[in-house]
This record gives C-alpha cells, sequence and structure tokens, in this order.
C-alpha cells in the first residue's frame, strides 16, 4: 500500500531503530514505548489485520516473536513480555497494518496490560460454542 507508514517502514524507505531484519519483516523499537525495548514486528508485505493475513506469514510471525523475546529478555533483562496484536478500531489497532508489539516488562513497572476478569455464564458459554464451534 503506496499511503501505508508501516509499509514504509517495514520496506526501509522511512529510518527506524530496526532491531531484525530479514526478506519478510523488519522489527522497529516502537517510537511511543509502554516500557523500555517496546518493539513492533512488522512483515514487509501488507496485510490490514490478522484476518488478511497470509497464514504463512502469521505462523512465521510467531517464530520471529520468540526468537525476539529471547534477544529482548537476555539483553535488556526484562522479567516478563507480553505480544499484543490489535485488530480494528474497537480493539485499539490505530494503524491498519498487521504488528505484533512485543513490550518487556519489568516488576512494578504500570505498563497497565491487564483487564478485570469477568465470568462466563452457561448462556454465553452455549451460545458462543454454538456459534463458533
Amino acid at each position: 500500500m503506496s499511503d501505508c507508514i508501516f509499509c514504509k517502514i517495514a520496506n526501509g524507505e522511512i529510518p527506524s531503530a530496526t532491531l531484525y531484519e530479514d526478506e519478510k519483516f523488519r522489527v522497529i523499537l516502537d517510537l511511543g514505548p509502554a516500557t523500555k525495548g517496546h518493539a513492533l514486528i512488522l512483515p514487509k508485505n501488507h496485510a490490514s489485520n490478522l484476518y488478511e493475513l497470509p497464514d504463512d506469514v502469521a505462523a512465521a510471525s510467531m517464530v520471529l516473536a520468540k526468537k525476539m523475546a529471547i534477544k529482548l529478555k537476555e539483553g535488556l533483562g526484562c522479567d516478563g513480555l507480553n505480544l499484543v496484536q490489535n485488530n480494528g478500531e474497537a480493539a485499539g489497532q490505530t494503524v491498519h497494518h498487521f504488528h505484533i508489539h512485543m513490550i518487556p516488562r519489568y516488576k512494578q513497572d504500570h505498563a497497565g496490560i491487564t483487564w478485570k476478569p469477568g465470568t462466563l455464564t452457561q448462556e454465553d458459554r452455549d451460545d458462543i460454542l454454538r456459534k463458533v464451534k
């Protein structure tokens, strides 16, 4: 996509702090990090979201996420790591190019990537199983 900012970054048209690059992906430091070392995995070929992403790229992105998670843990000494991948504005997606946030976590970092657990009712359970299974 000619007007996609992440396509331009992933393909080297816009400079970035690149942690890793191969023929399919570029991994960059996020310019608005949640924590120290917050990085983005960007496929070089455009897909707006997970729903449009080819299966082979989806699989390769998770293998790369594992590789980069190990590098971040070893390099930064973080205590944990969140992988965050948003699809659609309701889910918090602001750039419509598939990407994975890799957010190193540190004890008491207050990054706020949590939610209050709800309750799965029998009615919701049955409805979901009927519609999705």
